[in-house]
């Protein structure tokens, strides 16, 4: 077994006036090393779109992963899809990923612009085998797995932005293909590169896309373990078996909270040097210790995290933000959302008297509710997390 993962992101962008998106991602894990990435693009626009293409996704990704083979998908879909009365046909086009034991790249391709591949930083021109499954013509490729390796999927919106405005016929693949060359030599993460090729899109659209538009990427890496020590043990007996526990394990370690980073301090036998400059008035400043690599404040910077990384896992808007500013909960967010792939939490259930207090915007149980809350976004941005209570 490699010690290679996939990091999946996607964006899309709805057709102008719609409030359903007519395209659908799904992703589903076979196992821990396997997994099925379908992008559906439902035919026209809005709710019927919208129901093609999230019933496409569901069908092909569940059968997938069940080791179901792909002519069995297809004929499934076509006898399931209502039939449109006006087009007389009921499909939606899908492009289909599939990552076995992260080895090897089956791509299935259905009238969706082609996947390009990025490999060793250059396009990669990769086999692809013609299929006729229940009269439609069906591209499929098997390709080795590399590190780095780079897949995007994308919806036809892609190609058709700027058709007619900036581009008589639209930005096409092989264009797009050089953008992404560029995009993905700046080691952006998988929801970032798919974010910045939908805005390029949108922007060529003049910010009304004329259809719906989705990119999904898959960036292949190798596996990168983190850990985040956060909160006093509930006993102080249990202080030394924590910190032992938390160095012990290989990676990089951050240590949120003063009082943790002053248990932390006393077990390495060094001093803590807060800093005084305040980078940004709502996060509260770092400090440094020989043998962390991070230490922040507790709460307030941990509720920052959470508020990035749940508009990473959405609109990602706020990523120049945190992906440049100094503060603790932008460098625990670049951490934790463009390093880690294995997420370690030591969280302590020691009650804090400050958080106590009934005047303050945060609520109590905090520390888990925020640990269980920040643990469920990395989890949907393929992280693998074990949290461990003292």
């Amino acid at each position: 077994m490699n010690d290679l993962c996939a990091d999946i992101g996607y964006k899309s962008i709805n057709h102008v006036g719609e409030e359903l998106c007519g395209d659908h991602v799904d992703i589903v894990e076979e196992s821990e090393n396997s997994t099925v990435i379908v992008l559906a693009d439902g035919l026209g626009s809005g709710v019927k779109a919208s129901i093609l293409s999230t019933l496409t996704a569901k069908i092909i990704s569940t059968m997938m992963a069940a080791g179901l083979p792909i002519e069995e998908c297809v004929s499934t879909i076509a006898a399931t899809l209502p039939v449109c009365s006006v087009r007389g046909v009921a499909y939606s086009t899908f492009t289909i990923i599939h990552l076995l034991n992260n080895e090897v790249a089956e791509i299935i391709q259905y009238d969706n612009p082609h996947v390009i591949v990025i490999r060793n930083y250059q396009q990669y021109s990769y086999p692809m085998t013609e299929m006729n499954i229940g009269g439609k013509k069906i591209y499929k490729s098997t390709i080795r797995l590399q590190e780095n390796d780079v897949f995007v999927a994308m919806s036809d919106g892609c190609p058709h932005a700027g058709m007619g405005g900036r581009y008589n016929f639209g930005w096409r693949r092989e264009e797009i293909a050089d953008y992404m060359q560029a995009v993905v030599a700046g080691g952006y993460t998988a929801k970032n590169m798919s974010t910045m090729l939908v805005d390029e899109c949108d922007m060529l659209y003049g910010h009304e896309p004329g259809d719906d538009t989705t990119a999904c990427v898959v960036r292949i890496r190798k596996r990168e373990p983190m850990n985040i020590l956060f909160g006093p043990p509930s006993n102080r007996d249990d202080a030394n078996r924590m910190m032992s526990l938390f160095f012990s394990k290989e990676g990089k370690h951050i240590i949120c909270g003063g009082t943790t980073s002053s248990i932390a301090a006393k077990y390495l036998g060094k001093p803590i040097r807060a800093s005084l400059s305040f980078e940004r008035s709502d996060v509260p400043p770092i400090a440094t210790l020989e043998g962390v690599d991070l230490v922040t404040e507790g709460v307030i910077t941990m509720n920052k995290v959470i508020q990035y990384a749940n508009d990473y896992l959405g609109e990602n808007e706020l990523y120049e933000e945190w992906s440049f500013n100094k503060d603790g909960a932008s460098m625990i967010s670049r951490l934790l959302f463009e390093e880690a792939t294995d997420i370690n939490f030591y969280v302590g259930r020691a009650v804090n008297p400050a958080h106590q207090n009934p005047d303050l915007p945060i609520n109590f149980n905090i520390k888990m509710n925020l640990v269980e809350e920040l643990s469920a976004c990395l989890k949907k941005m393929g992280k693998r997390i074990k949290v461990s209570y003292f």
